[in-house]
């Protein structure tokens, strides 16, 4: 039976399988090239490689496919990082007139880190992560997807698991790629809400009437807020985690019932709190997405690969289906270890299969699933570049 136990110590005997049999070279350098349509955009890709003892390599930059492949499999990257498209090779970023290296267009993502909800998750804390904290991640997804394709107009968003405790979005659309700075900081404002560091005790404050923005997203948490906060984080459960909400009570509410609060709430408390708990503030402080704006808001802003691999679980940096987003689970995520142990294993008629030639070798693996969600992305892309083209096409006959 495959196991998905990861041990670090194997990494750099799986990662030359990994790169070159298994991972997706084809698909990659389809998304990253964007059809063809802009010259020079691959080429003046910025590629971030670390490599194994933390060694950071910056810059890099390739003309072709295979001279990524080639380079890739070469160094065998622990983690791969994308930057920026700029306006000219960063590899060359050293020689070209100084002030002239700048960043041009890179596309409009979001990082969303479970280490952020600390406060407001007993069940884990920094890196680790449980079925029962993950809910947030996907009423994160849930809430900013709506938002990104029906408030903004945009299209293709390309969620991905980070491989450990967050997950990040690439919006891909060629309007998100050519966003300014300013755009892109005001886009990652208007998806703010939860707002203050460690000594901020009420981070969400809603002003009336509530804008529209915030109603569909109190839809969302409304759908999953009881069952993560009365039961999965037992909320009310602990005398600590009940004067945490209380602090959170708006003061002309709590004057309105006198609560004697005892080591445990009893049947009456508890009805009463769940009153309380229905105050919108209060649930978008527990469940509304929490954002690394800066990842955000800058141009040049160094954002994990899709495919890449995480060096501390070894699980494959993966893209989501929204499709199944209920029900995706970060712990069966594909390890290096295992996707490499199942490439070992023969299956019927395979037998005679060229050794030299391994085009879909991800096939025979659990990451399968995981590239065709992609592929479907990038045709879904593809219809997209078509449909634009032939509206230029219809444009030129008329003029």
């Amino acid at each position: 039976m495959p196991s998905n136990v990861f041990d670090s110590a194997n990494l750099p005997d799986l990662l030359p399988l990994y790169y070159r049999r298994l991972f997706p070279f084809s698909l990659y350098y389809r998304w990253l090239t964007y059809g063809g349509l802009q010259k020079n955009y691959f080429q003046n890709r910025e590629f971030s490689f670390t490599l194994k003892d933390d060694i950071y390599v910056r810059y890099q930059s390739f003309s072709t496919q295979t001279e990524l492949e080639k380079e890739m499999q070469k160094i065998n990257p622990y983690k791969i990082d994308i930057g920026a498209v700029y306006s000219h090779r960063p590899i060359q970023h050293n020689t070209v007139k100084s002030g002239t290296f700048q960043a041009l267009e890179k596309e409009l993502v979001f990082d969303i880190d479970m280490t952020d909800y600390d406060d407001v998750r007993s069940c884990c804390s920094a890196a680790d992560i449980c079925c029962k904290c993950w809910t947030l991640m996907t009423i994160a997804i849930r809430i900013l997807d709506r938002a990104l394709r029906e408030d903004f107009g945009f299209q293709h968003l390309l969620w991905v698991y980070s491989g450990r405790r967050g997950v990040h979005c690439w919006v891909c659309d060629e309007a998100a790629r050519k966003l300014s700075v300013a755009a892109r900081s005001a886009v990652a404002e208007y998806l703010s809400l939860v707002k203050g560091g460690d000594e901020t005790v009420k981070k969400v404050v809603l002003t009336d009437p509530i804008h529209p923005f915030i109603r569909e997203s109190l839809a969302v948490v409304e759908k999953y807020f009881t069952q993560y906060a009365i039961h999965d984080q037992d909320i009310l459960g602990q005398k600590e985690s009940v004067e945490k909400v209380l602090a959170l009570v708006p003061e002309d509410i709590l004057l309105q019932h006198l609560i004697l609060l005892k080591d445990l709430i009893d049947v009456v408390g508890k009805k009463y709190f769940l009153f309380i708990l229905s105050n919108k503030e209060i649930m978008l402080q527990y469940c509304y997405p929490r954002l690394d704006v800066n990842v955000s808001k800058g141009v040049n802003h160094l954002l994990k690969s899709p495919f890449s691999v995480h060096p501390k679980t070894g699980r494959i940096s993966v893209p989501i289906d929204l499709e199944e987003l209920d029900s995706f689970d970060p712990f069966a995520v594909p390890t290096i270890s295992l996707i490499c142990e199942e490439l070992d294993r023969p299956r019927r008629g395979e037998e005679d299969e060229k050794s030299s030639f391994y085009p879909t070798d991800y096939k025979r693996t659990s990451l399968a699933k995981y590239v065709k969600h992609f592929d479907q992305f990038l045709a879904q892309m593809a219809q997209s570049w078509k449909g634009d083209l032939l509206k230029k096409s219809d444009l030129q006959k008329q003029f």
